[in-house]
């Protein structure tokens, strides 16, 4: 995104979220019109990081695998690629409970074509 200003994050949002669906973020300013189109709980984890079903640790946990990935085992990554390696994290984040040969069988089944 070009900017993390509120009609940028909005925009962004509708293109991929269906309205009335349940958004949970952080205190940025830029959320502060989202209760118009969705359900937004907010968490301010300057204050708490759990208040009831809402917690930070899901997606602060995410984050550390893909800047250790990134960093670590991939090590250079060209901006242009960038979604591919988001795309393999949320794979793998997705898919952790299956084992690394059931989650290979999962990819390979795809690229066969089938759905």
């Amino acid at each position: 995104m070009e900017d993390s200003g509120r009609e940028t994050l909005r925009r962004e949002i509708k293109k991929d979220v269906k309205e009335d669906s349940t958004l949970y973020t952080d205190t940025h300013s830029s959320y502060d019109l989202l209760n118009v189109e969705y359900v937004w709980v907010v968490i301010d984890s300057a204050n708490k990081y759990v208040g009831g079903k809402i917690y930070t640790n899901g997606i602060e946990d995410s984050w550390m695998l893909l800047k250790r990935t990134l960093q670590g085992t991939y090590i250079s990554v060209e901006p242009f690629h960038l979604f591919r390696y988001l795309d393999e994290q949320t794979f793998r984040l997705n898919e952790r409970s299956l084992t690394a040969g059931e989650r290979f069988g999962v990819v390979i089944h795809h690229f066969g074509g089938s759905k």
